[in-house]
């Protein structure tokens, strides 16, 4: 989930650039939900949106460790290509129409090798 909030309005490669050193500093939900905004803020800046990211990335956490959720739409920051990428990924749906291109470029990879 936090990659998909990483990934809005960025492309993959960006990601790449900064996604190990993120996972390093705060490798979980609580500690990401502590992490300062300005030092997390200076990591993710050349994903652009910098400030708004990481305070989003810090609600996000603290709500996925105290927030009694059912689908990760219910959590902050997570919009329908988070909520599509959770059935795909973790609940192992096939979602017929995502809305994401990548997505449906999977769904039609995975339904070719049925």
């Amino acid at each position: 989930m936090v990659c998909c909030i990483l990934l809005n309005q960025t492309t993959r490669k960006q990601v790449d650039k900064v996604r190990y050193e993120l996972f390093e500093r705060w490798p979980d939900p609580l500690s990401m939900s502590q992490a300062e905004i300005e030092t997390l803020a200076d990591l993710i800046r050349p994903l652009g949106f910098y400030k708004r990211r990481a305070r989003t990335l810090t609600r996000f956490s603290k709500e996925w460790n105290e927030k009694r959720w059912q689908s990760p739409i219910e959590l902050y920051g997570i919009g329908e290509y988070g909520q599509d990428s959770w059935k795909i990924f973790i609940d192992n749906q096939m979602v017929e129409e995502p809305a994401d291109h990548v997505l449906k470029d999977y769904i039609k990879w995975k339904k070719s090798l049925r």
